[in-house]
């Protein structure tokens, strides 16, 4: 079996939480991740600007068994759903992977990380919600 390739980034060009940020900047925050966290950064993948639209996310989990892992510029932007995101949380360690978000300083390297990242989209969900 050919050795892995490192952590592919994943940037989107859609607002987050009402933020825009530059995709330079976002792949700037994800090399930063990458290199503090020892972590071979890959060029990033750019998610569509559509609304709802995950195509790119879907191309990198069917690159997983070539990578050893997704750095996403934030945990936000995964689905809003949290059944799909459970799905792509199994998927990730299921390939022996790890799923890293740079921006809230978090990843999920095996099944006990999944309730922290939970707990962030969350606390988000009903702050919004209240405010």
């Amino acid at each position: 079996m050919a050795e892995r390739a490192g952590h592919r980034g994943y940037i989107g060009a859609r607002p987050l939480n009402g933020s825009r940020t530059p995709q330079h900047v976002q792949n700037i925050v994800i090399r930063d991740y990458a290199r503090r966290k020892n972590l071979q950064y890959l060029l990033s993948a750019v998610e569509h600007v559509m609304p709802g639209s995950y195509m790119i996310l879907e191309d990198l989990l069917d690159e997983l068994p070539r990578l050893r892992g997704i750095v996403c510029y934030s945990i936000f932007m995964l689905p809003p759903d949290e059944n799909r995101r459970r799905e792509i949380y199994d998927r990730v360690l299921r390939e022996g992977c790890d799923l890293h978000a740079a921006v809230e300083e978090i990843a999920i390297t095996s099944k006990d990380d999944i309730r922290a990242v939970e707990d962030v989209l969350l606390v988000n969900k009903y702050a919004t919600i209240l405010s």
